[in-house]
């Protein structure tokens, strides 16, 4: 069996999934655009709060509690792949998010 020490340094080891994601709304196509350097943890956190009825994002939050969980999906939009060269991955991250909302051209109405 494995010490906590180990299994501490075993998790600081891995890599999760970094990138920008959306969470869209099926039945009006309105979409949060978010970033993180663990978009499975993200996604889990958006998901509770959600859940919990103590999202930030109040319109998100209602529209979630009127239309229910089955009508949201989360889709990756562009992932980051690990690089030396990358001094910040926050930073990386925030002008990734930027430069896909400008490519995707989501119109305001319909943005969270």
């Amino acid at each position: 069996m494995k010490t906590k020490k180990e299994l501490k340094n075993k998790y600081k080891q891995m890599k999760f999934p970094m990138g920008v994601f959306q969470i869209r709304n099926l039945s009006n196509d309105k979409v949060l655009i978010d970033n993180s350097t663990d978009m499975v943890s993200k996604w889990n956190r958006h998901q509770m709060e959600l859940k919990f009825g103590s999202h930030k994002n109040q319109d998100l939050q209602k529209d979630w509690n009127n239309t229910g969980t089955d009508n949201f999906v989360f889709e990756v939009l562009s992932e980051l792949k690990p690089d030396e060269k990358i001094i910040s991955y926050p930073k990386e991250l925030k002008s990734l998010q930027e430069r896909v909302i400008e490519e995707i051209n989501i119109e305001k109405e319909l943005r969270y």
